[in-house]
């Protein structure tokens, strides 16, 4: 069987559970600390790949924000890693309840600049997962940098490996 899109948004949901798992114990101050990172902390790094995923799927949905929901009300360390994980689960509810035949059709939404876009649903899929993997490896070098040492391995061939056993 070769690899679908169902794997790999399966495989987001397994590589974010990962990193959650290790983000859990940290401490606040370490999981809010300022760093040189895309992102000012590991906080705003994990909120950037929950936001994003959250708006993609929404504007899939049909709907088009004009910002990311959470950036008004910054939510608690829980709240990020509980919707992190959600909105993982929700591409993959998606793909299960959609034909194979809509991943190659077009959806259009208005991006957060206010341009009118348009792409089809399995590169937008794929891009998500990309996203995701892109901001994991840079939480997994801040994380080095606050002296964490057990680090999970994310990449794609682990959860492959993982799934085979």
């Amino acid at each position: 069987m070769s690899y679908s899109i169902l794997q790999h948004l399966e495989f987001n949901a397994w590589a974010n559970g990962m990193m959650i798992e290790t983000l859990k114990p940290l401490s606040d101050e370490l999981f809010y600390r300022g760093n040189q990172g895309s992102f000012p902390s590991i906080a705003k790094t994990t909120l950037h790949i929950w936001g994003s995923q959250h708006i993609w799927y929404r504007r899939m949905q049909g709907e088009s924000l004009k910002q990311a929901p959470m950036v008004a009300e910054p939510p608690s360390k829980v709240d990020i890693l509980e919707g992190l994980m959600n909105s993982s689960k929700d591409f993959v509810m998606f793909i299960n309840s959609v034909s194979p035949a809509l991943l190659s059709g077009r959806y259009h939404y208005t991006n957060l600049r206010g341009e009118s876009c348009d792409d089809t649903y399995e590169e937008t899929l794929y891009h998500i997962v990309n996203h995701g993997t892109y901001h994991r490896g840079q939480l997994i070098l801040m994380l080095r940098e606050c002296g964490v040492s057990s680090l999970p391995g994310t990449d794609l061939i682990h959860y492959l490996r993982a799934q085979r056993k």
